[in-house]
């Protein structure tokens, strides 16, 4: 189980106004409307979550860096747990057409609005009930979505990802260093419900059984 850095770079690129997330609009109200998971959430206000969730290319150089950084070679099966849109799966089949990719998301909207590249490969359900049988998947990849899940079931999604993935995993994952990122983590997020610091991330992998590697992104 490594720390890795691939994700950070995309994720530090975007420049966001912590105080506006919470004296904007009520921020109670917000996050009712984002954890429906549907319109409001992907291409509503950015009140209410991304304020309009539209392909452009920015995760193709993630992509690239999860292909180089797990060696991946032709026919690789990957599974993305909380697939969204579709934008990474897509940015991998566009690296490599035969690769087999899978994406499982709990939002009928983001699966239904999902790249039409990608749309027949995604399924409905939870990271908590992979519906893939043990050791199907040469990846498993995870990007801010299992610090969504409260305790009971991200216990269970740590050790679905680690059941399906016969080499590789991957999770991204929310988390703070101090006081100031965990305060501009609380102002900016509307979905979270595991607010962890890295060392108790650590230990939550642990008690999971989870052996993949893992990136944490913070909030400066």
């Amino acid at each position: 189980m490594n720390e890795v850095k691939l994700v950070t770079k995309l994720h530090t690129s975007t420049k966001r106004d912590y105080l506006a997330r919470v004296t904007d609009v009520d921020k109670a109200w917000a996050a009712e409307k984002a954890t429906k998971w549907g319109y409001d959430y992907w291409d509503g206000s950015r009140s209410t979550g991304y304020g309009g969730y539209k392909y452009d290319g920015r995760w193709s150089a993630v992509a690239d860096a999860l292909i180089s950084f797990y060696k991946l070679k032709d026919g690789a099966r990957i599974l993305d747990v909380g697939s969204g849109k579709g934008f990474l799966l897509h940015d991998l089949k566009e690296a490599n057409p035969s690769f087999e990719l899978m994406g499982i998301d709990v939002s009928e909207y983001g699966i239904e609005h999902s790249m039409p590249s990608v749309k027949d490969d995604c399924v409905l359900g939870t990271a908590a009930k992979l519906p893939w049988r043990d050791a199907y998947f040469d990846l498993v990849i995870s990007i801010n979505t299992l610090h969504n899940l409260g305790a009971h079931e991200l216990n269970m999604a740590l050790s679905e990802i680690q059941r399906v993935s016969k080499a590789h995993r991957y999770i991204c994952v929310e988390s703070y260093r101090d006081e100031r990122e965990k305060v501009n983590l609380m102002y900016w997020q509307l979905t979270c419900r595991a607010f962890h610091m890295p060392s108790d991330w650590k230990f939550i992998f642990d008690q999971s059984g989870y052996e993949g590697d893992y990136e944490f992104i913070f909030f400066e």
